[in-house]
């Protein structure tokens, strides 16, 4: 037998240790960006302010799409300052963006070519470059639970940890789903530049729309976007923990994935 890593594996670990440091970076910048809100939240817990009665006052919609349950307790502080913007929208679009980039850059840059002319089936291709991804997912959902927690500590509050890691386990099939929503993009557009603006569009715009619909009567086509699927505010202020729809974005992925597989399969890559 040979002791050669299966083509799919292979193409993973290339991709993940080409973007160590991009992980890396990315991990950092965000550490530094949630302990920088954690530093704020001692003042204004003390300032005599009913922040509570505040975020009433924003409209229903607004507080629909950023999940705005309480912000006086450290939990609601941290879930609307960070985890419903950051977290869910900021880091989901980075993540549909780098994966847009992957199969279509590729070809863009004539590599495809090189790697399709080894032994190596388009379905790998497609499987490595969304498993290059996931070792930043993991790298992200591993570190932020940390610094969160110390971050929490030191600002002298207390937070529930099974809440804490719940919102990061949680998390793990939404930006995988994010992920596969990017991929499946690169394999319809051979432009990487095009491939990430739709894929991120995308992603924003199923977001949007989400918010939109959710205070309609059509509340139920929101659930087409993988925003609706995971709401970190609902994990750390009221303890729910949503399994089913963590079964349904990675129902979702695998779907994306394969659809990927499928497109890839098929298309001309002659230009």
């Amino acid at each position: 037998m040979s002791d050669r890593p299966a083509p799919w594996l292979a193409i993973a670990r290339y991709d993940a240790a080409g973007r160590a440091r991009g992980s890396l970076a990315t991990t950092g910048l965000l550490s530094a960006f949630l302990l920088l809100f954690l530093a704020f939240f001692p003042s204004l817990s003390t300032a005599g302010v009913d922040l509570d009665a505040y975020v009433e006052a924003f409209p229903p919609a607004f507080q629909e799409a950023f999940g705005i349950i309480a912000i006086s307790s450290i939990e609601g502080f941290l879930a609307v300052e960070f985890y419903q913007f950051a977290w869910l929208l900021l880091v989901g679009l980075y993540l549909a963006y780098l994966a847009g980039g992957t199969i279509a850059g590729d070809v863009a840059s004539g590599r495809m070519d090189l790697t399709l002319s080894a032994p190596v089936a388009r379905r790998d291709v497609v499987v490595g470059r969304f498993l290059g991804l996931v070792p930043l997912v993991a790298l992200l959902n591993l570190v932020l639970p940390v610094v969160a927690y110390v971050g929490v500590l030191a600002v002298g509050e207390t937070i529930a940890v099974e809440r804490l890691i719940a919102v990061h386990a949680l998390a793990v099939p939404y930006h995988l789903a994010c992920v596969a929503l990017g991929v499946a993009v690169s394999t319809l557009v051979s432009r990487p530049g095009i491939a990430q603006r739709i894929a991120l569009g995308a992603l924003f715009g199923l977001f949007m729309f989400e918010s939109v619909a959710a205070s309609t009567d059509f509340a139920g086509l929101g659930d087409v976007s993988p925003t609706a699927h995971y709401d970190p505010s609902a994990v750390l202020v009221l303890g729910e923990y949503d399994a089913t729809g963590a079964a349904t974005l990675l129902a979702a992925t695998a779907v994306l994935v394969a659809l990927a597989v499928v497109r890839f399969r098929r298309a001309d890559l002659s230009g």
